[in-house]
């Protein structure tokens, strides 16, 4: 049996912060406050985008690495964090959704 979700996809890089907090945790918070099923970050290794290059150095140093945050779940429960999501990603990242069928 299949049950159709949304499919939350934030972009953000690595070092994004907002307010001396690292972007990525401050949305691993707000999606687990908000008892949301689960949640992936995804690094990525290179990347490009309105902000310019993303790019990881395999010297050992990490600069702008690309991150993926996805997030599956019922619509219900995601469609209330959109606007806290916006906000806080600004116009620095993206937030997209998709609807899936989950089996």
């Amino acid at each position: 049996m299949k049950q159709k979700m949304w499919d939350l996809i934030i972009r953000i890089k690595k070092n994004d912060t907002v307010g001396g907090k690292r972007l990525e945790a401050l949305i691993m918070d707000m999606l687990m406050k908000a008892n949301i099923a689960g949640a992936t970050v995804w690094t990525g290794v290179d990347g490009f985008g309105k902000r310019g290059k993303s790019t990881l150095h395999l010297e050992g140093v990490t600069v702008n690495m690309p991150l993926l945050i996805e997030v599956i779940d019922e619509q219900i429960k995601l469609e209330p964090l959109l606007p806290d999501l916006k906000r806080i990603v600004g116009d620095d990242g993206l937030v997209s959704i998709s609807e899936v069928y989950v089996l």
